[in-house]
C-alpha cells in the first residue's frame, strides 16, 4: 500500500478549531427534507422493531487484527438484522437469494435481512491509541432514528476492558460526521456532554465540517452533543482528507457517501489493512457497487468511489474492514466477473450466529 507521499500527494497539517469562532449552533430540522433524510423504517415495514431484531446471541467477543506492529481491536456497540432495502433499496429478499452463495456470514437470504454492526476500530501502535469511528453514544435523543435513540449499552464497559479508555486514548477519527460515526465523542455528566477522550486530539475532516456546520440535521442536536463539546474543549482539529497520522496511519479520500468522506489506511512491517467507513454499508455493494445506499449525499459519486476503491485494493495482502460489516467484519476483495466479492473465510464468526437470529 503506497502512502501519501509516494504517490506525489501533498501532506498538509491540521487546523485546530477555535472554540470561539465555531460556538454557533446548528438549527435544528426534525422534517424529511433533505439529502441526509435517510430514516430505517423498522416497525413500519417489518411490523417489529430493530431492537427486537437483534441478535439473540450478545456480540461480545473482540475481534482483533495484528497488521505489522499494528494492533486493531472492533469493538462493538450493537449488531443487528436490518431489512436489507432499508438499508440499500435494491437489497430486497428476492435480490438477496440470487446472490446468496456470496454472502456467507453477512446475510440471511431467506428472510431478507442484511447483518449491521456499529462498531468502532481501535488501532494500537507504539505509544498512540487510536479509535476510529465512536458509533452511536448513550443517552442522546435522535427523533427519525429510533433504534439509536436514548441507547444505554455498555461499550465504554467494553472500550476500557480493550484498552480504550477515556484517559488511554491519543487520537479519535471521524470517517464523517454522520449521527452513527460521532456518539461516542462526548459523554453526559453531570447533565453536560463533555468528551469522552479528554487526552484525545479529535480529527474532523474540513470538508466534512464545512459541510453539516450548514446543513439541517434530521436526527437532533448531533452537533450540539457529539462534535461542539468536542471544539469548545480545545481538543478537535480540522484535517484534510489525505492527512498522513504517523508513518503507519493515513487518510484516504473517499468521498460520495458525505462530501468530506475517508477511510483509513494502516501500513506497518509489510502488511496492510484498511477501514471502509460508510464508502459501503454491506460486502454485496463490492460485487453491486451501483446498489446504493439510502444515505448516500451524492449517489453517483459514491457508485464510482466504490469501484475505484475495489479496483485499487483487489489484491492478496490489503485487509479490508467494513465500519458496518457485521459477523467477521473482514476479508480480502476478489475479482468477479467484471466485479468483486469479499472473502472472509478462515476470519472469527461464522453462519451459526445467523442460525440464532
Amino acid at each position: 500500500m503506497k502512502k501519501p507521499s509516494e504517490t506525489g500527494m501533498t501532506l498538509r497539517s491540521t487546523r485546530r478549531l477555535c472554540p470561539c469562532v465555531c460556538r454557533q449552533r446548528i438549527r435544528v430540522v426534525l422534517s424529511q427534507k433533505g439529502s441526509v433524510s435517510w430514516c430505517p423504517p423498522g416497525a413500519v415495514i417489518t411490523g417489529l422493531s430493530l431492537q427486537q431484531e437483534s441478535l439473540k446471541e450478545e456480540i461480545d467477543k473482540m475481534q482483533t487484527w495484528n497488521i505489522g506492529e499494528a494492533k486493531i481491536t472492533k469493538v462493538v456497540e450493537m449488531e443487528q438484522m436490518w431489512p436489507g432495502s432499508a438499508v440499500i433499496p435494491d437489497a430486497n429478499s428476492a435480490a438477496l437469494l440470487e446472490h446468496d452463495w456470496i454472502l456467507g456470514p453477512f446475510a440471511d437470504s431467506e428472510n431478507g435481512r442484511i447483518r449491521l454492526s456499529f462498531h468502532a476500530f481501535c488501532i494500537e501502535i507504539g505509544d498512540e491509541k487510536i479509535v476510529v469511528d465512536t458509533c452511536a453514544g448513550n443517552d442522546k435523543t435522535r427523533p427519525n432514528f429510533a433504534a439509536l435513540s436514548n441507547l444505554d449499552t455498555d461499550f465504554m464497559h467494553k472500550m476500557t476492558e480493550a484498552g480504550f479508555g477515556p484517559d488511554d486514548v491519543t487520537a479519535v477519527i471521524c470517517t464523517h460526521l454522520h449521527v452513527d460515526h460521532v456518539g461516542w465523542n462526548t459523554r453526559l455528566l453531570n447533565g453536560v456532554w463533555q468528551p469522552t477522550f479528554p487526552k484525545a486530539r479529535y480529527l474532523f475532516g474540513e470538508t466534512e465540517w464545512a459541510h453539516w456546520r450548514v446543513e439541517p440535521q434530521v436526527y437532533g442536536d448531533v452537533v450540539g452533543d457529539s462534535i461542539q463539546p468536542c471544539i469548545d474543549a480545545g481538543l478537535a482539529e480540522l484535517v484534510q482528507s489525505d492527512m498522513q497520522l504517523n508513518d503507519a496511519i493515513w487518510l484516504e479520500p473517499t468521498p460520495g457517501h458525505t462530501p468530506g468522506h475517508h477511510s483509513v489506511c494502516i501500513s506497518s512491517g509489510g502488511e496492510d489493512a484498511i477501514i471502509t467507513g460508510d464508502l459501503c454499508h454491506h460486502p454485496i455493494q463490492f460485487e453491486l457497487p451501483h446498489w446504493s445506499s439510502e444515505p448516500d449525499v451524492d449517489k453517483p459519486a459514491a457508485i464510482t468511489m466504490r469501484r475505484r476503491f475495489a479496483e485499487r485494493y483487489c489484491d492478496d495482502h490489503t485487509l479490508i474492514l467494513g465500519t458496518h460489516f457485521g459477523g467477521p467484519s473482514c476479508g480480502y476483495l476478489r475479482p468477479l466477473g467484471n466485479s468483486w466479492w469479499l472473502d472472509s473465510k478462515g476470519f472469527a464468526d461464522t453462519d451459526d450466529n445467523l442460525a440464532n437470529a
